[in-house]
């Protein structure tokens, strides 16, 4: 079919309407384009396609940096123009809050302000993830493709800091070296590097099963020059993985990463925010919204290794921090010692049954992307918090959450602030804060 683009969707896809007026969800487009399209599947009420041919290019498409873009799913956004994609992030947001969260277009339009984008639209990563899988007897080791399952090989990733980029070449070629000759059951890799400390850290993720560590350590050690190889055992159910334990096969067993003024050691299993300028920024922009004094106490929950913990701890009287995934409470407590931060009580658990009980008169929030609870909005919301940061990697469930401390009563959003911690992509990241209604 003809169509004709009109915006992007929260998602790796461009949307159109069909003639019947359905909307059609269209992979490889920009908004602009005119294109003739395959559809590869047909609902009710959308559709969904793949341009075939670009009948007419849009003002805002340009040629991708990455060859691989087209086929790898690591850049879904990345034929259209920066300006563009900062737009239509934009957008989405303003949408899911009006939609979703239920305050209105004019309401939400008032509220986003221009997505921030710091830092460079591509080298930008400082991890990426490697997908592994077996090919007519052969280890594959590359990038998911776009779309589907299955593994396209490349031999660098453009995203990942430049200085590092074909260290994505180095472990593959490690890997399907050793893969020759042991059975390798490599589930996916993790590569972490930092320009700002020079450590390169390469985790490979299987089951707890017999492994060749030493030549494993000493193939990818010599091919990638890595201050630390370790091992993530996971087990269960795929959709379900848990972790059944961490080795180091080489060097540190940790990787570290500068923020700001703050130096921080992340184990291979926690999370750690992939674009460390962008890190820097949200840490600005909470740390200026909240404005912590010595005289308050302060409120991290979702810590995970200390992101905000410790710049919180630097300038507010005590942190009461909580976090749930037990690699990541270790780190945020090696972190604040190596700090010398004493006023700060890292918590394991969940944020809802975990809530510190002494309250606090400023709050951050950083939830994983499934939001937070509803007994944790509950339990924020009876707060006496002068106010509230809530750090956000998805629109839709920050919009819902938003709606949910509406209903509660107490706090109302005054500034929600997008910032493009992942160019070429649709996803965005927000810190949007929150007052008590006048």
């Amino acid at each position: 079919m003809r169509l004709e683009i009109e915006s992007m969707a929260y998602g790796p896809d461009a949307v159109a309407h069909a003639e019947d007026g359905r909307a059609v969800f269209v992979s490889g487009a920009v908004p602009g384009d005119v294109v003739e399209a395959e559809v590869l599947r047909e609902e009710k009420s959308f559709l969904r396609a793949r341009v075939t041919e670009v009948l007419e290019p849009s003002p805002d498409r340009v040629e991708p940096r990455c060859p691989w873009a087209s086929v790898c799913g690591g850049c879904p956004w990345a034929a259209m123009d920066r300006t563009a994609q900062l737009g239509a992030k934009r957008d989405n947001v303003v949408q899911s809050l009006a939609r979703i969260g239920r305050l209105g277009t004019e309401r939400a339009e008032a509220l986003v302000t221009p997505v921030e984008a710091p830092g460079a639209p591509w080298g930008y990563r400082n991890k990426v993830e490697l997908a592994v899988e077996r090919r007519r007897g052969r280890c594959v080791v590359g990038m998911h493709t776009a779309g589907g399952p299955g593994v396209v090989k490349v031999d660098r990733c453009l995203l990942l800091d430049a200085d590092h980029e074909r260290l994505v070449k180095a472990v593959s070629g490690s890997l399907s070296y050793l893969a020759n000759s042991h059975a390798l059951d490599v589930e996916r890799v993790g590569i972490r590097a930092s320009r700002r400390t020079g450590d390169v850290e390469v985790a490979l993720w299987t089951e707890p099963s017999p492994f060749p560590r030493a030549q494993a350590a000493k193939v990818i050690g010599d091919a990638t020059a890595a201050s630390s190889i370790v091992r993530v055992m996971t087990k269960g159910p795929l959709k379900a993985r848990r972790l059944a334990g961490t080795e180091r096969l080489a060097g540190n067993g940790w990787w570290s990463e500068r923020v700001l003024d703050e130096s921080m050691r992340v184990s291979a299993p926690s999370f750690f925010q992939v674009n460390t300028l962008g890190a820097e920024r949200l840490v600005q922009i909470v740390m200026e919204g909240l404005a912590p004094t010595r005289d308050d106490s302060a409120m991290d929950l979702y810590s995970g290794g200390g992101t905000f913990t410790l710049p919180l701890a630097r300038r507010a009287g005590w942190v009461d921090a909580v976090e749930s995934y037990g690699p990541a409470v270790g780190d945020l407590r090696r972190n604040l010692g190596r700090a010398g931060i004493d006023n700060a009580d890292p918590v394991g658990g969940d944020a809802g049954r975990e809530f510190p009980d002494e309250g606090a008169d400023i709050v951050v929030v950083d939830p994983p992307r499934a939001g937070l609870a509803a007994d944790v909005v509950e339990k924020i919301s009876a707060l006496d918090a002068r106010a509230v940061a809530y750090v956000s990697c998805d629109p839709a469930t920050l919009a819902r959450d938003l709606a949910r401390f509406e209903e509660a009563g107490r706090l109302e959003p005054v500034s929600v602030r997008p910032v493009d911690l992942f160019p070429q992509t649709f996803h965005v990241e927000t810190v949007t804060m929150l007052r008590p209604r006048g």
